[in-house]
């Protein structure tokens, strides 16, 4: 087993940390109070290649292995957790399942532009009365000629208002649960669709998350992804590598709560000196590295087994659960460095436990990773 970085992995991680020092960092602050998307940065990542990163350069990405992605989306979260969660969707849900599932003519027509950054996608599974039962959906897909009428309600859709593409879960035979579900590619601006007000989160404040309105829109037959009730599997194929994207979020987030910690305490002097000098700092600094480094092993291990073809869901989900109570633990330990400074917007510290928290539960929370994980474990 190699654990050295390749010089490809070692030149992509430095262009990501490169470019959320000089693009990201200035503005987070700002960004997550105002709720301002980072656009320029997004279409400056399309530019680096970042959007499309692990897509065939036949289609129009960079080709790159799964490792090299959870470094860049490291990287970008140690600056901005909303702007990698942006990255995030694009790479690990819209353009992997396109890839993956899409028909020829599908991937030619929405994938190239997508895997180049130029233009945005979003993926829609949960509704209001569906979030871990992701099965239990309501939206309807109804097949009307060579066209399915489109009708219900999607939530928590991040990308939702400023995407130009969505991935669509629906129904298009009802009373066999998921086997009756199936999965398209909608247009932004088709008659009959609409998107809600962007939520008014705790955390990755600057991403948007919206709820998704169809009434009866017109979705071509070929729009279909994958045949009619494939739809569910694809879903789930596709969260495995979504899993491992988030995973690779929240050591990001980590990560940056160490470094800060590292900082502050060589600077903040109580009691005449340094608090780094102070045993129990010390203490919550090296179980913060531990755990982190931890996390990264199991990522990357991940990572390696989705590349290599092998069976990864259950170590997808390990590195999920884990990455993101590493997250929440090392940011609220950052923040307790800091003392009552950490508190305080200007810190920055307290957006880090912020934005730690969604980790634990989007693209399946982590009791729901835990039962992926035991059924796994379970079946052999």
């Amino acid at each position: 087993m190699d654990f050295f970085l390749t010089e490809e992995q070692l030149l992509v991680k430095k262009t990501a940390r490169e470019f959320s020092i000089s693009e990201l960092v200035q503005g987070a602050i700002e960004r997550d109070e105002k709720k301002i998307w980072p656009k320029e940065a997004i279409q400056k990542l399309g530019e680096l290649g970042f959007m499309g990163m692990m897509v065939s350069e036949e289609y129009g990405g960079g080709g790159m292995d799964t490792v090299s992605y959870t470094i860049a989306m490291e990287e970008i979260s140690k600056a901005d957790a909303s702007a990698s969660v942006i990255m995030s969707v694009n790479n690990s849900l819209v353009c992997y399942l396109l890839e993956k599932f899409a028909s020829e003519e599908l991937k030619q027509k929405y994938l190239l532009s997508l895997a180049r950054g130029k233009k945005l996608g979003a993926f829609s599974l949960s509704e209001p009365q569906s979030g871990s039962d992701a099965s239990n959906m309501q939206t309807i897909a109804t097949l009307n000629g060579d066209h399915y009428i489109v009708h219900g309600t999607k939530n928590w859709v991040t990308n939702g208002i400023n995407c130009d593409y969505v991935i669509l879960f629906a129904i298009t035979k009802q009373g066999i649960g998921h086997k009756g579900i199936s999965a398209f590619i909608i247009e932004k601006g088709w008659q009959g669709f609409e998107c809600g007000k962007s939520e008014d989160k705790l955390g990755i404040r600057s991403s948007d998350t919206c709820e998704l309105y169809f009434d009866n829109v017109r979705v071509p037959l070929e729009n279909r992804i994958g045949k009619e009730g494939d739809g569910f599997k694809i879903a789930l194929a596709t969260l495995d590598g979504g899993r491992i994207g988030i995973a690779s979020q929240a050591i990001g987030i980590a990560q940056a709560s160490l470094d800060a910690s590292i900082s502050y305490s060589k600077e903040r002097i109580q009691f005449s000196k340094p608090i780094a000098m102070q045993q129990t700092i010390q203490f919550k600094i090296a179980d913060m590295a531990m755990e982190i480094e931890a996390a990264r092993l199991l990522i990357h291990k991940a990572a390696m087994m989705k590349d290599s073809g092998q069976k990864y869901s259950h170590l997808a989900s390990m590195a999920k659960v884990y990455a993101s109570e590493v997250a929440m633990r090392a940011s609220t330990n950052c923040v307790q460095i800091y003392g009552g400074y950490g508190y305080i917007k200007d810190s920055g510290v307290e957006r880090l436990m912020r934005d730690a928290k969604i980790t634990q539960i989007y693209e399946g929370t982590s009791e729901i990773q835990r039962v992926v994980i035991a059924r796994n474990l379970l079946q052999k």
